[in-house]
């Protein structure tokens, strides 16, 4: 369980190099946002920033506080996009492959993905309890 959740925390680097991309975006061009939704999307940003850094950080060093960011970090993950292995969503773009299909596709992936990791880590923090 422990490379699992190293290898889970890891990924969460990932996703924190995207986030910051993404924030620089949202910064620059906030003002250009019309709809609330977008709007209250791009605030959600950068408090989850701040979680996935210290959760990842939990996480890897099996942390009590890690399991419970991932928690807290799990429905506003879902709403905000922001998956443990969203970098594959890149791969059709770097392989210069454009096609329509291919986004959705790895989206659903990403989310069961997500869902597999919420079980993994229900798991694991229960066995880490018991020992």
């Amino acid at each position: 369980m422990r490379f699992l959740f190293r290898t889970l925390a890891i990924f969460d680097v990932f996703a924190i190099v995207i986030i910051g991309m993404q924030l620089y975006n949202i910064t620059k061009n906030f003002d250009e946002k019309i709809l609330l939704s977008e709007k209250i999307q791009a605030i959600l940003m950068y408090p989850m920033f701040v979680l996935i850094i210290a959760g990842a950080i939990g996480l890897f060093f099996l942390k009590r506080y890690g399991f419970i960011l991932y928690y807290i970090q799990f429905p506003f993950r879902l709403y905000l996009f922001i998956f443990t292995l969203g970098f594959i969503t890149l791969i059709p773009e770097a392989l210069e492959n454009y096609e329509d299909k291919w986004p959705e596709i790895l989206k659903k992936v990403c989310f069961v993905a997500e869902v597999v990791r919420l079980y993994l880590t229900i798991r694991g923090h229960q066995q880490l309890r018991q020992d």
